[in-house]
């Protein structure tokens, strides 16, 4: 059996409990676990650790049986488990499962973070029998800022060489990295965080409640504006010919100028400068960044150094 599956079993068992079971109780209820009595202790101590690493709280109580005096047991109290409920409806609930049913979160701290949403998955459903249809990468961050969001709790950590303190509003995925979005108290505006460029453990530091999400806080941002880099404005000028498109795309606040021969000049909040040469890229010779000088000069330096290669 696979280790994985003996502490999902170990979970299970923990919290379903009515009441502490000893480990010769676990030892015997799950499978997975070696006939030496040594061996087990080991890869139950191993298991506990485990758990209480990924924050689930294994909680060791007095075994209230007369016949067995200073015995403890085990559970994980439910009350501490599970997020406080968000107040999904029960059509959201069913749309998370399935989520969950087709996507699997690479490492445990991923997944926990469903399972305390969401709780346990139905154990048949549309995609029962088929497993996983994608596999997402999870990081050791995620469980703990998932809860912070969902308790609206400030959060602290370091991150490009400085301490930050966040209000976190939303958890989005795209292009192999996970982001956290939220208002960074310091600088006193949104800001986009790479979860896997945090330089230290997640810290909560505020009280629950402490702030609310602004109504756009569950929008998408574009890709040039999922990065934690000084914010400028980019003066990006396109071609009659994708102008109309590239001002529906970036929207209407970031017209600058509609110019006399269709083209149009668009002023673009940029915090993360690689997805916006993505996006520039795309239009091929149809585009040129006219400012600031110091962007277009890198603009320009980062197409030289592909020529060049």
């Amino acid at each position: 059996m696979h280790r994985l599956e003996r502490l999902i079993n170990l979970v299970a068992a923990l919290l379903h409990a009515e009441r502490p079971l000893t480990a010769d109780e676990l030892r015997h209820r799950l499978p997975g676990y070696a006939e030496d009595n040594g061996a087990f202790r080991r890869a139950f101590e191993r298991d506990k650790e485990a758990l209480r690493d990924l924050g689930i709280p294994v909680v060791v109580e007095p075994v209230d049986d007369a016949a067995q005096p200073g015995v403890v047991g085990y559970r994980i109290p439910k009350e501490a488990y599970y997020l406080q409920d968000p107040g999904l409806a029960p059509d959201e609930l069913a749309a998370l499962h399935l989520a969950a049913s087709a996507v699997r979160l690479e490492g445990a701290n991923g997944v926990e973070a469903l399972w305390k949403l969401g709780g346990e998955l139905a154990e048949q459903g549309p995609l029962s029998g088929g497993g996983a249809v994608a596999a997402i990468p999870g990081t050791a961050h995620l469980g703990p800022v998932f809860a912070a969001i969902s308790a609206r709790r400030r959060i602290g950590f370091t991150y490009r060489g400085r301490r930050r303190q966040v209000d976190p509003w939303r958890l989005s995925f795209r292009n192999g990295h996970w982001y956290l979005a939220g208002h960074d108290q310091d600088a006193n505006e949104e800001r986009m965080f790479r979860l896997d460029r945090l330089e230290s453990d997640v810290e909560v530091t505020g009280d629950e409640g402490a702030f609310d999400r602004p109504a756009h806080a569950g929008d998408q941002p574009p890709p040039w504006q999922m990065g934690a880099e000084e914010a400028l404005t980019a003066r990006l000028l396109v071609d009659a010919g994708q102008a109309a498109w590239a001002a529906g795309h970036v929207g209407p606040d970031a017209v600058e100028k509609w110019r006399t021969d269709g083209s149009v000049v668009l002023a673009v909040r940029v915090t993360n400068r690689d997805a916006f040469r993505s996006f520039v890229l795309g239009f091929l010779d149809h585009a040129e960044v006219l400012g600031p000088p110091e962007l277009r000069a890198e603009f320009v330096e980062w197409l030289e150094g592909l020529c060049r290669s």
